[in-house]
This record gives structure tokens, sequence and C-alpha cells, in this order.
């Protein structure tokens, strides 16, 4: 029973240091297909669009979704969204994402 109680107490104190927008987690980018090659992090505390090298594939183990462009700048009508506990190969190499 202390056990219990000392592993609530654990997760109270570090849910209080977390910022109230701040997604739990992690994501991360990577040069080739199927997670492979160079890793490139999120930051999933940005919600703005952040411009990237080409990355080919993602993994994002958080609770945000993350729309990746093929275009720089996010713009363009054509995206993948890599979502919240999901994993992905892009069609075509992304240059920018969004955490939303």
């Amino acid at each position: 029973m202390r056990l219990i109680a000392t592993g609530l107490a654990v997760l109270a104190a570090a849910s209080f240091a977390l910022p109230a927008n701040a997604a739990e987690g992690n994501a991360a980018f990577f040069s080739g297909a199927n997670q492979s090659g160079t890793k490139s992090p999120v930051d999933l505390a940005n919600s703005e669009c952040v411009n990237t090298a080409p990355v080919r594939s993602g993994v994002n183990i958080s609770s945000a979704d993350i729309d990746v462009f093929y275009s720089a700048d996010c713009s363009g009508s054509s995206y993948y969204v890599l979502g919240s506990l999901h994993q992905g190969t892009f069609p075509f190499p992304a240059l920018s994402y969004r955490v939303r």
C-alpha cells in the first residue's frame, strides 16, 4: 500500500511540472524510410511551423498529432498526418511540420 501511495505522489508531482499545453511523450523524424537513417527529435511544445531537412519517416509516441508537409513553411494542400501513437513512412520527402 505504501508503494502505491508513493507512486501516486510521484506521478502527481510530475504532472504539475509540465506546462498545460505541452504534449506528453516524444516524437522524431528520420532521414530514411521505416525509421532508419539520421534521427531528428520533434519539439512537441512548439505549435508553430518548423522547416526541416528532408525526412522520409517518423514516429509519434505522444498525445499530439503532427501535420507533415512536403513543402517548406507548412504550405501546400498535400500533407501527411502522423497521428498520436503512430509511425509512418512518407510517400515523399517532408520539408516542414506543425504539432497540433
